[in-house]
């Protein structure tokens, strides 16, 4: 176990206050070879656990104030993974930094090579509102871990999540490697133009690709962590029960503002009626004795949501009904909506569950490859045949069989999308490798060294050299 760092008295980077100088100064630390050690990066691994533990409460309270979450809720979906994930990167770390020997050629003889990986320098990690602690802290401990200095920018949609990470941050980790800049979008368009060695964005498909734009002039290589719709088949041999009460708890966390939610389900013809009673059965018995009202985060969210719904050709068989002074929806089913239905061109991003009938696991296979890639993929299927054959034909970010989401939470996984549902990956490993460069080292002695590589050629050196080379 490596002592966290203590708490140091620091000041939270105002808004707007990050400029030039600033990444210079993150420049000269990086360049000093201070974050490079195991040591320091594992501090900083140790002090996010730290921070986590100490300040579980207010963390708590800055996601209800900001997502309307509940205790327990706030705990699981942000704090605890995030814990997790910190403290599965600290141990493994060192391992995960050493050279990695690479077997040489015969005409390379004498000699070594290997891999090393070492920081790609100044790091800007953009997080989202909807998990705001988790997909903000989950980035910078990949960045942490790979020895780099890192700009911080949480969501100004979630301001209290915002602020108390703005505030512990610099108290808990090195505040002269690591800053925190709040802001709007002016303000994350401005850092883009500093010139980062990589930048990790977490959010919507259409921000990910202003956040690439903006990128692009000084060739900032880019994470982007996005969404889609991600879909959900239920075979006709699925367990019915098991696969309601994993499509509705998945689809309910966060108020289905979970960007590998399941988004729409494709169930066989034989078992659709027996899925569509489960799932409302189960939505009544998960809020048994609760307000059904799911809160959206914002009045734009909610009204465009609602617009869906308003909109859809499908049939609501439950829910439906909202609330917008309260910013509330129903947990909703619309069965048989048109597949040009907003429901179903547009990632929902909301308690709205379309279920559509197809006819084979052919169909659906047709059905989801004829859309852009989702984020995610789910297969509930008793035939490990079935579920093998519809994930390998099927692309997509990742796949769980027989359940959704839970795949985000396998640290020894990568997490990433595909297509427009994202580039690149991190978490465990996968994060130390996406946000490390991978540097290839030859190390050759300076004996033997034959003559014959070197100019003039004569007719037997080229047979010789064309040999070997």
């Amino acid at each position: 176990m490596v002592t966290p760092v203590a708490p140091v008295e620091a000041t939270p980077t105002p808004e707007h206050a990050f400029g030039p100088a600033d990444m210079e100064g993150l420049r000269l630390v990086q360049n000093s070879g201070r974050t490079r050690g195991v040591a320091w990066r594992r501090a900083q691994l140790a002090a996010i656990e730290q921070m986590i533990a100490d300040h579980e409460d207010e963390f708590v309270a800055a996601i209800a104030a900001d997502l309307g979450r509940d205790g327990f809720d706030a705990y699981l979906g942000d704090l605890a993974v995030t814990r997790s994930e910190a403290a599965y990167a600290r141990k493994r770390l060192r391992w995960w930094m050493r050279r990695r020997p690479v077997a040489l050629p015969l005409n390379q003889l004498p000699g070594r090579a290997w891999v090393q990986y070492e920081p790609k320098g100044v790091v800007l990690v953009i997080g989202p509102w909807n998990y705001p602690v988790q997909l903000t802290l989950a980035p910078l401990i990949a960045a942490l871990s790979a020895g780099n200095c890192v700009v911080v920018k949480p969501s100004e949609l979630a301001p209290a999540s915002s602020a108390v990470m703005a505030r512990l941050i610099p108290q808990y980790l090195d505040p002269t490697a690591i800053r925190v800049v709040e802001g709007d979008g002016g303000v994350t368009q401005a850092l883009l133009g500093l010139g980062f060695d990589h930048v990790l964005f977490t959010g919507g498909t259409e921000i990910g690709r202003k956040i690439l734009a903006g990128a692009a002039p000084t060739l900032t290589p880019a994470t982007l962590e996005l969404g889609g719709k991600s879909p959900a088949y239920v075979a006709a041999d699925a367990d019915i029960e098991v696969t309601a009460r994993r499509i509705v708890w998945t689809k309910l966390l966060n108020s289905g503002q979970t960007c590998i939610a399941p988004d729409y389900i494709l169930a066989d013809p034989s078992i659709v009626g027996e899925l569509i009673t489960a799932l409302q059965s189960t939505i009544d018995t998960f809020l048994a004795g609760a307000d059904a009202g799911r809160q959206i985060v914002n009045a734009r969210q909610f009204d465009r949501i609602r617009g869906y719904l308003e909109s859809t050709t499908g049939t609501i068989v439950l829910g439906g009904t909202s609330d917008r002074q309260r910013l509330t929806i129903d947990p909703t089913i619309v069965v048989s909506p048109a597949p040009d239905d907003d429901l179903m061109t547009q990632e929902i991003f909301g308690p709205v569950l379309p279920i559509l009938t197809v006819d084979s696991p052919e169909d659906a296979i047709a059905f989801v490859n004829s859309r852009p890639k989702p984020l995610a993929l789910y297969v509930f299927t008793e035939s490990r045949a079935l579920g093998r054959r519809m994930i390998d034909v099927i692309p997509a970010g990742g796949a769980v069989i027989n359940h959704a989401i839970m795949h985000c939470l396998v640290p020894q996984l990568p997490f990433g999308g595909i297509g427009a549902s994202g580039m690149g990956a991190y978490h465990g490993r996968w994060g130390f490798e996406e946000l490390s460069h991978r540097k290839a080292v030859l190390a050759k002695p300076s004996t033997p060294d034959l003559s014959l590589l070197y100019p003039p050629y004569s007719a037997r050196d080229i047979r010789i050299l064309r040999k070997l080379l």
